[in-house]
């Protein structure tokens, strides 16, 4: 249950990408706004400058697809992890927050490799690899860890930092033709934190 009587009917809204975790934005939603994007599955808040409800991307087409949502322990914040269709902040940022950079990019990256198996393509270099089965792209998982290891003891830096970037997607197309993605991975490592 939401306390909207707490903040005069509105309640503020974080808006994270479910993908790479990313903050996006932050809106209100007064009760109305809540229950129109429960039903609808889109983003609606309660713009306060306009006085009336708005859709995030009923002009762009830029909308926040629901994913999930959690309510905090005081009842009075919500946060929705949405899949965004292009950007979300009007400048056309990806957030609205302007960070430098996708802190998360490896998680991008992730869903980018699950969009070339969901919609191959024969330009896509995961395509090509994919087709030439598990067995392949194990071997070049294997081949970029190898040349890790020499670039970390005998190269450069930024030849370090692109071998590693070169195994690191490698890995991500592996995880993805066993059927299993980063969140097993975390999973599976904060179990052994423990």
């Amino acid at each position: 249950m939401i306390d909207f009587a707490k903040g005069d009917g509105l309640v503020p809204v974080v808006i994270q990408d479910d993908q790479t975790l990313e903050v996006l934005m932050l809106g209100y939603m007064n009760e109305e706004a809540w229950g129109k994007t429960q039903r609808e599955g889109k983003v609606t808040f309660y713009s306060r400058s306009k006085e009336r409800l708005w859709t995030k991307g009923e002009e762009s087409g830029n909308f926040l697809h629901v994913v999930s949502t959690h309510v905090d322990c005081d009842e009075d914040t919500i946060l929705i992890k949405v899949n965004p269709v292009g950007p979300t902040c009007h400048t056309g940022s990806r957030s609205c927050f302007g960070t430098d950079f996708n802190q998360n990019f490896l998680l991008q990256l992730e869903r980018i490799v699950r969009q070339r198996y969901e919609q191959p393509s024969d330009e896509s270099y995961v395509n090509r690899l994919r087709q030439r089965g598990i067995n392949k792209i194990a071997q070049k998982v294997g081949e970029e860890a190898v040349e890790t290891v020499i670039a970390a003891l005998a190269e450069t830096e930024h030849d370090f930092i692109n071998e590693s970037s070169d195994l690191f997607f490698h890995l991500l197309v592996l995880l993805r033709e066993k059927g299993l993605d980063l969140k097993n991975i975390a999973k599976n490592l904060e179990g052994r934190h423990q």
